[in-house]
């Protein structure tokens, strides 16, 4: 984690030794994909790179909050999710979760008016209420009590904890300062478990759904 956090400051100081345009810019959107839904407000600082100010890398913060029905939660940890034997599913019917996090972004302008470019979710945490999803493992099933994963962590994969959101997006000024954008969004959220339910291969309490969904939002630069 210390690694990660220290490559990623790095990473942003120095290439704000040459950036040479700034643009900031508020952005509210929402997502929809099977079963699911997601709504999404954001504040992006970004820069530009290059002799015609072309590449984008930026900053930000995101509150997402996801909320769906009869959503099948699987055991989270990286050690259980390479074998099928040993995952098991926390079944929540109408889960609600919120997340604030920081997040980078990278882009490239095709022209004045056309951005494309990627952002991820880094850190940050989750809230939302309790829920009672039930745990079901060998086709037992047993009520529980649940709540939102936090903190949240980008550590690659699998290993990620907690609620991330990312975007493929393609980004066109349609105004002065007005804008939309549509993309590809993938989420992870988690919920945490009050007591270790599953039991085998080894004690766990993390579970996590993974979705895709399509967005599209609207933004204003300031």
């Amino acid at each position: 984690m210390k690694k990660l956090l220290v490559i990623v400051f790095t990473f942003f100081c120095s290439a704000s030794l040459y950036a040479q345009q700034n643009n900031n810019y508020v952005e509210l959107g929402g997502g929809i994909g099977s079963s699911v839904g997601s709504v999404n407000v954001a504040f992006h600082k970004n820069w530009t790179l290059g002799k015609k100010d072309k590449f984008i890398i930026g900053t930000g913060i995101r509150f997402t909050s996801l909320f769906g029905t009869d959503i099948n939660f699987t055991s989270a940890p990286p050690d259980f999710t390479g074998d099928n034997k040993n995952i098991d599913t926390l079944f929540a019917p109408s889960p609600s979760m919120s997340s604030i996090n920081a997040l980078i972004n990278l882009g490239y302008r095709l022209n004045n008016k056309l951005e494309i470019g990627f952002n991820i979710d880094v850190i940050g945490i989750s809230f939302g209420t309790k829920g009672t999803p039930t745990f079901i493992s060998n086709g037992k099933k047993t009520a529980t009590t649940a709540s939102p994963t936090s903190p949240n962590i980008l550590l690659v994969g699998d290993n990620d904890k907690g609620s991330l959101n990312s975007q493929f997006y393609v980004k066109y000024e349609v105004a002065r300062n007005l804008g939309i954008k549509l993309a590809y969004q993938y989420l992870f959220n988690e919920l945490t478990t009050e007591t270790k339910v599953q039991t085998s291969p080894s004690a766990n309490d993390r579970f996590r759904f993974k979705s895709n969904m399509v967005f599209a939002g609207i933004s204003y630069s300031f």
